[in-house]
C-alpha cells in the first residue's frame, strides 16, 4: 500500500504529515530522508510482516510456558511443627526443612498460646527451638506461622503437656569425663530412673554429667547454659524418686552439698522438726507465762463499833524524839519529871474548854440526832457523831517543845 504525504513542519525528532484529506500525522523524522522541508511530499509503502508476526507469537508463548512450569505449579507447604522432648519447665520443638517453592522466605513465628514467642532467626537453617521457664505440669498450645510472597502458611497446632516432678523421662543426660566405673553405674541408674543418655551435646541435652571440667563436650554445655552436675545428682533423682535441685550437685559445690540422698536427709530432719513439736505440745505451755489480771470480788462492808464516849481512854503518847532520850537519864528518878509537865499542860487546856451550856453545841447535837433519825427511815445506817474533844487529847497534842525537863 503506497500512501503520499506532505511534510508540514519538522522537529528535530517527530515530523508532521498531512494526508489529502487534511488529516494530521506526527512520524518520526529520523525515518524520512535528510534532505526534506516543509512542503515536502514523501511517498511511503505500508505491508504487514506475517512471517515476523508468527515468530515473535511463538517467543511469547514459550515464555509464558516456562512461567507457569516455574511459578504456577508448585506452592509453599505449611510447616510441620513436632515436639521432639518435654521436661517440668522447657520444651523442645522442632520441624521439617521448610519448602517454599519458588516464593521469597518473609518470616517464620512461633506462637505459644495465640500469643506471639518470638521470631525464629535464619528459618533456612534451623530447624529447632527450645522454651524454657515454662510451669510444672502445665498444657501449651504451640503453632508455625509462615510468610512469604506467594502468602502466609499456618502448621497444624501442637499440645504439648509438660512433666510432674516424678516424672523423669524428659531428663536427658550427656556424659562427661569421668571413670570408666562411675561411667557403667551413671548408665545404669539412668535407665532405671527412665531418663535418656546421650554421646553428644545438643539441643534437648538437659544435664551435662561428669567430674572433670574439661573437653569440647564441656565446653560446648557451659556455652549453651547446660548444668554441669556430678553423678551424684542422678543418685539422687533415684533415691528420692523426683528430680531434685542442682544447686548442690555443681562440679564446683561444696562437697558436703553433694551427699547422695538429699531429700532423704531432708525428710529426716522434717521428721525430727515434728517430733521436738510434738513434744513441746506434751510439755504444755512453758514456765514463763505471761502476765494475767485477776478480779478479785469486793469486800463486804464491816459493820464499825464505835467505843462509848465514856470508856474511852486516851491515846498513848508518842514517843519522844532522840535528842530528849539523850538529855534524860535512863534512872527511875527521872520519869516523873515529864509527868508533872503534862499535868500543867491539862491545866491550861482546861481553861481554854468550852463550857457544856454553850448554845452551838446544842444546835449540833440536835442537827446530828435529827439526820440519825433520818437515816434509820430511809434504811441507811448512822454513824453517830465523835465525842467531843478531851483535856486529856489535847496533852496528847502538845508539842514537845513545851515540856520543860
Amino acid at each position: 500500500m503506497l500512501v503520499s504525504l506532505t511534510v508540514g513542519k519538522v522537529d528535530a525528532g517527530v515530523a508532521v504529515l498531512l494526508t489529502e484529506d487534511k488529516r494530521l500525522i506526527e512520524f518520526p523524522s529520523i525515518l524520512l530522508p535528510p534532505d526534506i522541508s516543509s512542503g515536502s511530499i514523501v511517498d511511503i509503502e505500508v505491508t504487514r510482516n506475517a512471517e515476523k508476526e508468527s515468530d515473535e507469537a511463538a517467543k511469547f508463548h514459550t515464555l509464558q510456558s516456562n512461567i507457569f512450569r516455574t511459578f504456577g505449579q508448585r506452592e509453599p507447604t505449611p510447616p510441620i511443627l513436632r515436639c521432639r522432648n518435654a521436661t517440668q519447665t522447657s520444651v523442645v520443638l522442632e520441624w521439617d526443612p521448610i519448602d517454599i517453592a519458588t516464593a521469597e522466605l518473609r518470616s517464620l513465628t512461633l506462637y505459644r498460646n495465640g500469643s506471639k514467642a518470638g521470631t525464629i532467626p535464619r528459618p533456612t537453617e534451623v530447624h529447632s527451638t527450645k522454651l524454657s521457664g515454662l510451669a510444672v505440669d502445665t498444657e501449651y498450645v504451640f503453632h508455625l506461622v509462615l510468610r512469604t510472597s506467594a502468602g502466609t502458611f499456618s502448621s497444624d497446632k501442637l499440645k504439648v503437656q509438660t512433666h510432674k516432678m516424678t516424672d523423669l523421662s524428659g531428663i536427658t543426660i550427656t556424659p562427661g569425663h569421668m571413670p570408666a566405673a562411675l561411667r557403667e553405674s551413671l548408665q545404669r541408674d539412668v535407665e532405671e530412673i527412665g531418663a535418656k543418655l546421650v554421646d553428644t551435646v545438643r539441643i534437648d541435652t538437659t544435664h551435662f554429667v561428669c567430674t572433670e571440667g574439661r573437653g569440647p563436650a564441656w565446653e560446648k554445655a557451659v556455652e549453651n547454659n547446660i548444668p554441669v552436675v556430678v553423678p551424684d545428682w542422678v543418685k539422687g533423682c533415684k533415691r528420692d524418686g523426683r528430680i531434685v535441685g542442682v544447686r548442690g550437685y555443681y562440679l564446683n559445690a561444696d562437697p558436703r552439698l553433694r551427699s547422695v540422698g538429699g531429700g532423704a536427709s531432708q525428710s529426716h530432719s522434717s521428721q525430727q522438726q515434728q517430733q521436738q513439736q510434738q513434744q513441746q505440745q506434751q510439755q504444755g505451755p512453758s514456765s514463763v507465762t505471761s502476765p494475767r489480771t485477776e478480779i478479785t470480788p469486793p469486800t463486804p462492808e464491816r459493820a464499825r463499833h464505835e467505843p462509848d464516849n465514856d470508856n474511852a481512854a486516851p491515846p498513848p503518847p508518842p514517843p519522844k524524839d532522840d535528842e530528849e532520850k539523850r538529855e534524860v537519864s535512863p534512872s527511875p528518878s527521872a520519869s516523873p519529871e515529864p509527868k508533872v509537865a503534862t499535868d500543867e499542860q491539862k491545866v491550861r487546856t482546861e481553861d481554854l474548854k468550852p463550857t457544856a451550856d454553850d448554845p452551838e453545841d446544842d444546835s449540833e447535837d440536835d442537827e446530828h440526832a435529827s439526820s440519825n433519825e433520818k437515816a434509820v427511815e430511809a434504811g441507811l445506817p448512822s454513824r453517830e457523831k465523835p465525842p467531843p474533844p478531851t483535856a486529856e487529847d489535847d496533852d496528847d497534842q502538845a508539842g514537845f517543845q513545851d515540856v520543860q525537863l
